[in-house]
């Protein structure tokens, strides 16, 4: 990761310089492929009130580049506080990134669900195991000599099925 740090009519001390390295390396946590950090702080003087003004801009690979910028009286409170902003937000990308990728080789994921109070329903788990294309009439006589209420299955045009027993002992299929 390139890291660089600029000061814009503001003389950089190593000190700050080192502080900021040090931040900017904290954010390497994530595993989003930085490819370079540029932190630009830069004096402003309004009203005769002193303050800093810090810039961080973060180039991330194939992802847009995300900019946080952050003013105090303090340099490195405004250093301390652009970093947990630029934390918050590659925690997201991270968080995002992670929450999303599909499970391989189960197409249902089991869950425990508790029964509410006064119900005889029972919620079985089950794993998935049809991975190739099923005739239908094939799935209806596996339906038939099995004790399942149900069935899920490819058909043979690649489409997503669910055969089932209805209460009169005819099947419907979604």
């Amino acid at each position: 990761m390139n890291t660089s740090i600029v000061g814009k009519q503001f003389d950089l001390t190593e000190p700050i310089k080192a502080y900021i390295e040090g931040a900017v390396d904290a954010l390497g946590k994530y595993n989003l492929d930085i490819i370079s950090v540029r932190t630009v702080i830069s004096a402003d003087e309004k009203n005769g009130k002193k303050g800093f003004n810090v810039e961080f801009a973060i180039n991330m690979a194939h992802k847009n580049t995300v900019v946080i910028q952050q003013k105090d009286k303090d340099v490195y409170a405004a250093v301390d506080l652009a970093i947990e902003r630029a934390k918050k937000v590659l925690r997201r990308h991270h968080d995002k990134i992670n929450t999303h990728k599909p499970i391989e080789g189960i197409v249902a994921v089991p869950e425990v669900v508790e029964n509410a109070e006064g119900s005889d329903d029972e919620i079985v788990p089950m794993r998935l195991n049809s991975y190739k294309p099923v005739e239908v009439e094939d799935a209806m006589n596996e339906l038939k000599a099995s004790d399942r209420q149900f069935i899920v299955f490819h058909d043979m045009e690649d489409k997503f099925r669910v055969m089932y027993k209805k209460t009169d002992g005819r099947f419907g299929l979604y």
